[in-house]
């Protein structure tokens, strides 16, 4: 047994060196763009570190066969079934060779990494070789000949196992042994391919180590991100079931939706250029606060806030998950069936970003949370969104006492105040709390509301972070900041209530948001607001009550423009739901109304409407 786990090292050791030496070559053939970036030595190398865990988990899914070939080797005693394996490795070499350094092939013109869709141009192979740099075609050829040559003598040589001595029966492990040893090896092999014991599986968003792009993506193994790109690709290409009608008719209704007669805006301010803080609360539901219609209690301090502020009251969540809200608060983009644009990173520079924006016009960015980013790929895509500041769990020291999935919010929320202290001013940053999130580990600092009810854990996880609430806008309120600073608190998506909505109702996806601080106008102050709105609405409202332009962001409105045309959307696997002021329709298209109570007279012209909408989204997702 000692001799296959010495054997399995090796081979764990070999296929780390093989990616180290193809990032290398990636960093040879890009370093100018390294320099540029003002990316030194020691950054550099802490790109190779960051990068072991992703490549530990590629090396394990690519282990998983000879785990299982050489237990089988021993089990029916036939030393020649080695040669089967030297050819497994082989071919491993000569495949990974061969994407590693189509990666850095295609990197140079496309500035993205290997993807489904550069696979997709193989379709026409002719096209890609007239678009090739010769010069460069034919180094990448000579490379992947000379390292698979030289990677497959080093595997023959130091790696490859070698046959027990023959009719050696001191030889012969013992087949209890064997088999305990067996699941013991499959046991590791499945704990290095999750990227270890943590509550989230590790995804290429784990290697995203730093704000510059060319850096995250040398960390990048390139073989995980085609196979994670690829698989994220074909869950959603053939989605032809979307193809509601004719793309013209589709764009031409996009068109009259989003066509502003007006750009005049009702400032909600008092002041120009407030510092912005947006909390993020994970999966709250409008059923946790009382002026929404949940019960009395749950939030009361949330409850107290808005008496001095401004409540959205017909505010929904275009989808259900984290990763897909980031892209809403930060690119105005809606949610997408199936997939999410944190699983395609090669399309991140294809949608706006507020936080690039708000950079622009002299704002300090930061991002904070006390949990773990990778869920998702939520930190490549917050990378990309090029944040002065990211802060995530492993980044704290402050000997917070740890939950399942990070640090509570009782600790971080009053632990941020001070961080912002530290900000240059003005400020725009985001606090992402985690606690209201299963498997709801709040610690038990208050007592519990007694809850008859389903759901009494989510409950009283809202009732924990409105406790934190508290604890954080009473330090707020004592920084020389506060009085500069507008606070919007907004979940980044609903959750299954007490109330028990159904996951294809507007009544799931609705969501509190409020607007709170010095900067408000006296007269908004516990007034609401009540016109129908979407998640993917803030980036332009932020942009335009700064007084700038937010034409990039499609398919965000301003809420407060004079000429706002107020609908929502939220997106099903397979269907959409959509609303106006005239009523609201959710369509499987399956062809059946989960729900339509629109009046006759309008209702076909605004089916067609979502339909459209739902329609033009997914053509240009697929465009990007």
């Amino acid at each position: 047994m000692k001799k296959i786990l010495l054997t399995l090292l090796k081979m764990l050791i070999f296929l780390l060196l093989l990616f180290a030496t193809m990032r290398v070559v990636f960093l040879l053939k890009y370093w100018s763009l390294f320099e540029l970036g003002g990316i030194g030595f020691w950054e550099i190398l802490r790109g190779f570190g960051s990068a072991l865990p992703l490549d530990i988990s590629t090396a394990c899914f690519m282990l998983a066969i000879p785990v299982v070939y050489m237990f089988l080797t021993i089990v029916i005693d036939k030393d020649t079934l080695f040669a089967p394996l030297r050819w497994y490795f082989y071919l491993l070499i000569a495949v990974y060779n061969m994407v590693a350094l189509g990666d850095v092939g295609i990197y140079g013109e496309w500035r993205t990494k290997l993807s489904y869709r550069a696979l997709t141009y193989l379709e026409n192979p002719a096209e890609v070789i007239n678009s090739a740099e010769t010069e460069l075609s034919l180094l990448l050829i000579v490379f992947w000949t000379v390292f698979t040559v030289l990677f497959c003598w080093i595997y023959a040589k130091f790696v490859e196992p070698r046959p027990l001595p023959p009719n050696k029966e001191e030889h012969k492990p013992n087949k209890y042994i064997l088999s305990a040893s067996f699941v013991l090896m499959l046991a590791l092999i499945f704990l290095g391919m999750r990227g270890g014991f943590n509550e989230i599986p590790i995804s290429s968003s784990k290697v995203y180590y730093c704000k510059n792009k060319v850096a995250n993506e040398m960390a990048v193994n390139p073989a995980y991100y085609l196979m994670e790109n690829t698989l994220n690709s074909k869950m959603f290409e053939s989605r032809a079931e979307f193809a509601y009608m004719d793309k013209d008719a589709a764009a031409a209704r996009m068109k009259r939706l989003h066509d502003v007669q007006c750009n005049e805006t009702n400032s909600i301010l008092k002041m120009d250029r407030p510092n912005i803080i947006v909390v993020l609360l994970e999966s709250w539901s409008a059923d946790l606060i009382e002026s929404l219609g949940g019960e009395a209690d749950i939030t009361p301090n949330f409850h107290e806030m808005e008496k001095d502020g401004l409540l959205f009251t017909n505010i929904y969540a275009s989808a259900n998950r984290s990763q897909q809200a980031m892209s809403s608060l930060f690119g105005g983009l809606p949610g997408m069936p199936v997939t999410t644009i944190t699983n395609h990173p090669d399309k991140y520079y294809s949608i706006p970003s507020l936080v690039k924006r708000m950079d622009s016009i002299g704002y300090y960015t930061s991002f904070y949370f006390g949990g773990e980013l990778n869920y998702g790929n939520i930190l490549s895509y917050l990378r990309y969104n090029e944040f002065d500041e990211i802060v995530e769990a492993r980044d704290i020291n402050e000997g917070f006492r740890k939950g399942k999935l990070g640090y509570h919010d009782t600790d971080i929320m009053p632990w941020y105040v001070e961080q912002l202290s530290t900000h240059q001013r003005p400020f725009f940053s985001t606090l992402f709390t985690q606690s209201t999130h299963s498997p709801y580990d709040y610690p038990k600092i208050f007592e519990e509301i007694e809850w008859p009810k389903i759901e009494k854990q989510y409950v009283n996880s809202g009732h924990y972070t409105d406790i934190a609430l508290k604890m954080f806008m009473d330090k707020a309120k004592q920084q020389p900041w506060y009085d500069s600073t507008l606070f919007v608190f907004v979940a980044d998506h609903s959750h299954a209530t007490y109330k028990n909505h159904a996951l294809e109702s507007f009544e799931h996806h609705r969501i509190p948001m409020l607007i709170y601080g010095e900067p408000l106008k006296d007269s908004l102050r516990g007034k609401t607001f009540d016109e129908i709105c979407g998640n993917t609405d803030l980036p332009a409202m932020i942009l335009a009550q700064l007084g700038q332009t937010h034409e990039e962001f499609f398919w965000s409105k301003n809420i407060f423009g004079k000429c706002y045309k107020p609908f929502a959307f939220f997106e099903l696997s397979n269907g959409l739901g959509w609303k106006t002021p005239e009523g609201e329709f959710v369509y499987s298209n399956t062809g059946v109304f989960i729900k339509n109570n629109l009046p006759n007279i309008y209702g076909d012209s605004i089916v067609l409407d979502g339909k459209a909408y739902m329609q033009y989204h997914v053509d240009l997702f697929n465009s990007y």
